[in-house]
């Protein structure tokens, strides 16, 4: 066990499965753009709340982030909160970082 409280094993999963919940997310906002730009209004109304729609969700972690060990927890319970992942999506990690992450999302 690290001194932070993740394992090697908890950082490779990490590492391995942010490309598979961002991917899943995006494809959520791209579905989500497809109805904006398919509703009614005008054309120039939709492209500028699409516009703003997109220079707000790059911004979030599901879309991008900064991958280090030091920021893991931070960006897991960012994820949760974005509505990219849930509690349930951790059941590979270890015991010890789900109590962590529960744990962090009862003092948030």
């Amino acid at each position: 066990m690290a001194q932070d409280g993740i394992t090697k094993r908890d950082w490779a999963l990490f590492r391995e499965k942010v490309p598979e919940w961002q991917e899943a997310y995006m494809e959520t906002l791209v579905k989500e753009y497809v109805e904006l730009l398919s509703g009614d209004g005008a054309a120039s109304d939709k492209f500028w709340e699409l516009d703003k729609r997109i220079k707000a969700d790059k911004r979030r972690k599901s879309v991008v982030m900064e991958m280090s060990r030091s920021e893991m927890l931070y960006n897991i319970l960012d994820l949760i909160r974005e509505g990219s992942i849930t509690v349930d999506d951790l059941g590979d990690f270890s015991e010890q970082l789900r109590g962590t992450v529960k744990l962090l999302m009862e003092r948030w």
